[in-house]
């Protein structure tokens, strides 16, 4: 399944693709090892392309699987798309238009914006939205993300997608929060910050960001452009639903180009890393200077920087973006005191725990900082009886587009899909609580143990809980 590989390094090039761990392994159990060919069609992932950086270099790019239906093979310049890891590299460039004195990170947007203008409102009054607000997810802003559109559909100005006006299908980006009080993920203001940027250039966005970041560090197998022009279409992923068929069309158009419309490699996103991490060390041919690398890798609003969500210290101190468009997932990690890191791209939905598996498979191989561990748990013994409480068909009650099916697998244990992706089993912690140890969400039930289950809290992480509940009654 391999395709091509590069590598840049003259140190020895270490195999991480028999190397896997799930989130989650059992108590006293033997190390869990597994193979990414298998854990790709586990989870009905087609293709898979990794860059890897070690001594600030990409030390190997490679690819795995296949683009989809008449794409053949994944190699080292397979374009996928970035999704929201467009944002990272779209704030570099804001940065580098601050830096030219064509923008200010923290006076009021609206001084600087000459045709659509963010309506004013009671909130902003003595709390501008500012540049800085926009790259770090503090401007107060409406719309957490897009869907795209389909081949076929009408593609809206950013100007219609700013007050959601056909044939957008977004919501209108507006201030709903008071800028500067707290972070809240906004892809709408990454939109606001694109139409800032080409105003102020006056070039369009994916011609000023090839002036400014992508012709510079040499990311030559990226562009903004969307439509993806079709000479670029041979080398391009196609992306794939849950259920493991492609998507219609092969792939969304996203006009809202800062926030999710890059093309590109993961090779060219490590030299994205690199060039930052250049930056903050103070080299001189890096394209941000110090002092600006230092505002991008310092905590802004909550534990995000400028593009960037931060994370870890000492030489565990990271920078990181994941991205999620529809048919796509990717995932970009870089430490600056030790340049390492990796960039993972999928071309399916069902690519986030994938992607995690294979850097836990990096960090074990390469020595990060951060070892990722795998979180243990002792597994309790349930009888069919007892599991069976669990099994139906749930629904999110807070998004009920989101649904939970659980069910006997055949071999005497039960597993969960979640809106029609791939399978995933469960085990049990006690006998209200089970795990999956793919992704480490976990199902609490309350009530009786004996009787059927009518809610769950669905735990995602930490501090990140959903409540679901019944939508089928028990056999």
């Amino acid at each position: 399944m391999a395709g091509r590989e590069v590598v840049a390094s003259a140190r020895p090039v270490a195999s991480f693709e028999n190397g896997l761990r799930r989130s989650v392994m059992s108590v006293g159990a033997p190390p869990e090892r597994l193979r990414l060919s298998d854990r790709m069609i586990h989870y009905k992932v087609p293709g898979v392309s990794v860059a890897i950086i070690e001594g600030c270099k990409v030390a190997l790019a490679r690819g795995f699987g296949v683009k989809g239906e008449g794409g053949g093979a994944v190699a080292a310049d397979t374009l996928f798309q970035a999704a929201s890891i467009s944002k990272p590299v779209a704030a570099l460039g804001a940065l580098r238009l601050v830096e030219q004195g064509k923008l200010t990170l923290d006076t009021d947007i609206r001084t600087r914006m000459r045709g659509w203008t963010l309506p004013e409102n009671d909130l902003m009054r003595g709390h501008p939205v500012t540049l800085r607000g926009l790259l770090s997810h503090g401007g107060g802003l409406t719309v957490h993300g897009f869907g795209g559109y389909p081949a076929g559909d009408s593609v809206p100005t950013v100007a219609q997608i700013l007050d959601g006006l056909p044939p957008a299908n977004s919501a209108p980006v507006r201030v709903d929060k008071a800028p500067g009080s707290g972070w809240r993920y906004s892809g709408g203001g990454y939109t606001v910050a694109q139409l800032l940027m080409t105003e102020a250039a006056n070039r369009d966005f994916a011609g000023l960001m090839k002036r400014l970041v992508l012709g510079p560090l040499g990311m030559a197998q990226s562009t903004y452009q969307q439509p993806l022009p079709a000479a670029w279409e041979p080398r391009a992923a196609r992306g794939h639903v849950p259920d493991g068929t492609m998507v219609k069309g092969r792939w969304h158009t996203y006009p809202e180009l800062a926030a999710a419309g890059l093309w590109t490699t993961p090779s060219d996103l490590a030299r994205f890393a690199i060039d930052v991490i250049q930056a903050d060390r103070g080299q001189s041919d890096a394209i941000l200077s110090p002092r600006m690398a230092d505002d991008m890798l310092r905590k802004q609003t909550g534990d995000f920087g400028l593009g960037v969500a931060l994370g870890g210290e000492g030489e565990a101190r990271s920078f990181s973006h994941g991205g999620a468009n529809a048919g796509y997932r990717a995932q970009l990690l870089a430490f600056p005191e030790t340049c390492q890191g990796a960039v993972v791209m999928t071309n399916s939905d069902n690519g986030g725990p994938l992607i995690t598996e294979v850097m836990r498979a990096l960090a074990d191989t390469y020595g990060w900082p951060d070892a990722m561990k795998s979180r243990e748990v002792t597994r309790a013994r349930l009888d069919r009886a007892q599991l069976s409480h669990f099994v139906g068909a749930y629904q999110l009650t807070q998004n009920p587009d989101v649904k939970i099916d659980i069910a006997e697998d055949g071999s005497g244990g039960i597993d969960l899909s979640l809106s029609g992706g791939p399978r995933k089993e469960l085990w049990a912690e006690s006998p209200t609580r089970l795990v999956s140890p793919d992704d480490g969400i976990a199902i609490e039930r309350t009530g009786d143990p004996g009787t059927a289950a009518q809610a769950l809290t669905v735990e995602v992480s930490a501090t990140t809980r959903y409540e679901a509940k019944r939508v089928t009654p028990p056999q």
